[in-house]
């Protein structure tokens, strides 16, 4: 089964959904938010350098990241160029996806970076993802990651642009994320607090609250057991994921 496309025909349309950057707080869609940004970067850069000498200069990535098929899930976040694709795969199991310690990969111009070995060398084109990103990346190019390869969650990730801006600790921020989306229980209307994780993919109802949870019955016979808290991921609904 395509997850991401079977996930995408179950849900209702939403309008695109809004974000907060994570420097100055403000309220954008995906699309402003890029735009506001590329300010608001320079703006804060411009605040902690006042006064200084000559602060130490590092070469940034700005990549958006969002659902494959599910682009109302998105992160905004900038990466040190000399960092690596394994902390690029860490950042991303660590908020949006991480469940049962699956295996990962990322597919950049038709190679595939992989979190595992491969014991007999079978593809040319696979590679171990201890390489940085300024030897595969550039700006304008996307790229996909792929995590667990059964029920597997796709994202896709795009190189905004290139900069050179103050050296930081931290090989990769967080510069904005979407808001909790406001799916609705589908008895009370209610916030949903649960979801069914075989309804999700079928158009059958599936978002509830705690209340109403009793009331949902899966075609195929399965209890409550098959609930997952609804999270704030396109891995929502998915295996043993619980945000």
């Amino acid at each position: 089964m395509d997850v991401a496309k079977a996930t995408t025909e179950a849900r209702p349309k939403k309008p695109e959904s809004i974000g907060t950057c994570s420097s100055c707080g403000g309220q954008f869609t995906k699309r402003q938010m890029t735009r506001h940004l590329e300010a608001c970067i320079l703006a804060q850069e411009a605040a902690e350098t006042a006064g200084k000498s000559q602060p130490r200069q590092e070469r940034f990535f700005h990549i958006l990241v969002e659902g494959q098929g599910m682009p109302e899930y998105w992160l905004h976040i900038e990466m040190r160029a000399n960092a690596q694709l394994t902390e690029l795969d860490a950042f991303l199991r660590d908020i949006w996806l991480e469940c049962c310690g699956h295996l990962s990969q990322f597919t950049i111009d038709r190679t595939y970076f992989i979190s595992y070995d491969d014991p007999l060398g079978r593809d040319a084109d696979t590679r171990r993802m201890n390489v940085r990103l300024a030897d595969v990346l550039e700006p304008g190019m996307t790229f996909e990651h792929e995590y667990d390869f059964g029920t597997s969650t796709y994202l896709k990730l795009r190189v905004l642009s290139e900069r050179v801006g103050l050296d930081r600790r931290d090989a990769l921020r967080l510069l904005a994320r979407n808001n909790p989306l406001d799916w609705r229980c589908a008895v009370c209307g209610k916030p949903a607090t649960l979801v069914c994780s075989t309804c999700i993919y079928t158009g059958i109802p599936a978002w509830y609250c705690d209340e109403h949870q009793s009331e949902h019955t899966c075609p195929q016979g399965y209890d409550e057991a098959y609930f997952l808290p609804v999270a704030n991921s396109p891995r929502v609904g998915m295996c043993g994921y619980t945000g």
